[in-house]
């Protein structure tokens, strides 16, 4: 059971035996919004003060982008490929890579019907040659397992750990400029961007900006020049079962001279839900029934609002379990089982209604005394309230 990061360092190593390269950058995805984050990279020559500028031509240079390559239903292209051997056709390739002296990048995106998981550049300098059409196929026959391994890991950052230390107060914001220089951030951004990438350099602690902002940054600019790659948010596990979103807005809204704001904040329990129901391979009826239950609602409330029977509601509940690992409590009283939102909230959720064979009735409000007293119609805010 590997993390992402164990993962793709494994992986990138055991490559490198079969398919040389002199260079990568591998990051994970939103599964949504497909926006770039915790990247894993090596890239000679570049210098941390000319990151935000490849970030942005690579959201900018289409033909060779995760999305680009999920539209044409597609896992893999060589940049010599798509421009048809004139590489100046590339936007990234003539503002950044011709530099460095890159003479082909293949790139690779890990996608499945849950979602984008991943996106992979490998890429060749002069004097090396281009990749092969046998290259390219050999890392598009490892693409399908390395995206289910991808979408594991993240389903596994759900399974609680220690918790981790209180973020800083205050707000988590930073400012870029419209090239993507920072401008300011608050303490608040700096711990928490710090925790998303940290340099290898302790020294250079201070001064480093980890991808993560500035993929959100550049997935605004690629809506503005109209060519998206998705909603300009993202999703990031900082461990512990702890995510935060990143957003990107301009400070002056249609004015692509403005600064760009980036927030970070704590996600919000609806978009874990989401994240862990795609991670996990759920359904979209799966994960709609997961959703109703994270509101409270039992079995007969949910087959009420889906229009559903009490029976296949209990059979999607069951899929649920199957297929999150997710023990069942046994006992008297209705069965449930925890999943962890956050390091601190656990959602019992109820996986079938109990009912005495004799009485004909459940047990409810019998031989429990709650440690919060609510009447059952304000009981969820009453829940809500207490995790404020």
């Amino acid at each position: 059971m590997l993390d992402a990061k164990t993962l793709r360092e494994q992986t990138l190593a055991e490559l490198r035996r079969k398919l040389a390269f002199d260079g990568h950058v591998w990051a994970l995805t939103d599964p949504v919004s497909r926006v770039g984050t915790s990247p894993l990279a090596d890239v000679p020559g570049l210098s941390w003060e000319e990151l935000p500028r490849m970030v942005r031509w690579r959201y900018l240079s289409q033909g060779t982008r995760w999305t680009d390559l999920i539209q044409a239903k597609t896992r893999f292209i060589s940049l010599r490929e798509a421009t048809a051997g004139d590489l100046g056709r590339s936007p990234g390739w003539r503002e950044v890579q011709q530099a460095l002296g890159v003479v082909d990048v293949l790139t690779a995106a890990f996608w499945d019907r849950f979602g984008c998981w991943a996106w992979l550049d490998l890429w060749r300098t002069a004097p090396a040659q281009p990749f092969t059409r046998p290259e390219q196929e050999l890392l598009a026959s490892l693409v399908s397992v390395l995206t289910t391994g991808l979408r594991r890991s993240q389903a596994r950052t759900f399974i609680p750990t220690p918790r981790m230390k209180p973020q800083a107060e205050g707000p988590a914001i930073m400012l870029l400029s419209p090239e993507l220089r920072v401008r300011l951030r608050t303490s608040a951004a700096q711990a928490t961007l710090q925790r998303l990438n940290p340099p290898d350099d302790p020294d250079a602690a201070i001064t480093a900006i980890p991808a993560a902002a500035y993929n959100v940054a550049a997935a605004l600019i690629a809506h503005e020049h109209g060519v998206p790659v998705g909603p300009p948010s993202s999703r990031v596990h900082l461990g512990a079962g702890r995510w935060v979103t990143l957003r990107a807005a301009r400070t002056a809204t249609g004015d692509r001279s403005a600064d760009i704001a980036v927030s970070i904040e704590e996600s919000t329990p609806a978009e874990r839900l989401e994240v862990f129901g795609l991670a996990y391979g759920l359904s979209p009826r799966e994960r709609e029934v997961l959703s109703e239950l994270a509101t409270g609602a039992d079995s007969r409330q949910l087959a009420r609002r889906l229009v559903l029977s009490e029976h296949t509601v209990n059979d999607h509940v069951k899929a649920v379990l199957a297929k999150t690992g997710s023990p069942t409590t046994p006992g008297a009283a209705d069965h449930i089982t925890p999943i962890r939102l956050a390091p601190t909230v656990v959602a019992y959720l109820p996986e079938a209604y109990v009912v005495d064979s004799v009485t004909g009735t459940n047990w409810e409000g019998v031989g429990v005394a709650p440690d919060v007293v609510s009447p059952p119609d304000t009981v969820i805010e009453t829940a809500v309230a207490a995790l404020h």
